[in-house]
C-alpha cells in the first residue's frame, strides 16, 4: 500500500504543535488548528508563519485567515 504523503501545512503544523499539548486539545480545537494551517497555505502565508511564527503576520493577514475560517465553518454547517 502507498503511504499518503503529508501536505506541507501538515508538516509545518507538526513543527508548531508539541505532541503532549496536541493530545490535550479537544477534537474541535484540533480541527480548528488544522483548518487554520490549511487556509494559511492557501493564502501563501505558510512560509512566513514557518519563518516568523504567528506574530510575524500583519493584522490584515490574520483577519483574512479568521474570516476564511468562519466562512468555511458556515459553509459546512449549511451543507449538513
Amino acid at each position: 500500500m502507498e503511504q499518503k504523503k503529508e501536505s506541507r501545512w501538515q508538516q509545518v503544523m507538526e513543527q508548531f504543535n508539541e505532541p503532549d499539548k496536541w493530545e490535550k486539545k479537544t477534537p474541535e480545537e484540533q480541527a480548528r488548528e488544522r483548518l487554520k494551517f490549511e487556509i494559511t497555505e492557501e493564502l501563501g502565508l505558510l512560509d512566513k508563519v514557518e519563518a516568523l511564527g504567528w506574530k510575524g503576520l500583519t493584522a490584515r493577514e490574520t483577519g483574512r485567515i479568521g474570516g476564511l475560517m468562519n466562512q468555511k465553518k458556515k459553509e459546512k454547517r449549511n451543507g449538513e
